[in-house]
């Protein structure tokens, strides 16, 4: 029980309002002390048998297949080089390509001028018919000299 010596109140009735912090402490010291106690067995390493040897040599990896489909200025279309005739042939080669066992890479090289409807045809063709690996390359010609 508290005691008020020296207060200008004139009740004897008033209530202490702090809180009692002791309990709160002991708690406190007490997760503490678990907390220490626990802390090195979570530290204790695990010894693992690791095989000893020499790795088996790396296999050397194959050049992945590269097939550059380009649309040039006036829309003509060539495949590694070679003038496609029409949509047909090109569609025959995306199909060919798409069934191959490891697919080939395939390159978009769109010129600066190529009409975008080209562009968008062959892409949507390649995706329509299986091809997987496509990229467009040659992106640096559209970047504006600085």
């Amino acid at each position: 029980m508290g005691m008020n010596v020296g207060s200008n109140s004139t009740t004897e009735d008033e209530g202490i309002v702090d809180i009692n912090t002791t309990p709160l402490i002991d708690v406190m010291l007490v997760l503490l002390i678990m907390l220490i106690i626990t802390i090195p067995l979570q530290t204790h390493s695990v010894s693992i048998d690791l095989p000893q040897g020499n790795p088996p040599p790396s296999q050397a990896q194959p050049e992945p297949v590269v097939d550059t489909v380009a649309i040039d200025f006036d829309n003509t279309i060539t495949w590694n080089g070679e003038p496609v005739p029409d949509d047909a042939a090109l569609q025959a080669r995306f199909t060919e390509a798409a069934a191959q066992p490891v697919q080939p890479e395939m390159h978009i090289h769109p010129d600066r001028l190529a009409s975008y409807k080209v562009v968008a045809r062959v892409l949507a063709d390649a995706q329509r018919l299986g091809v997987s690996k496509l990229g467009i390359v040659g992106s640096d010609q559209f970047m504006d000299a600085q």
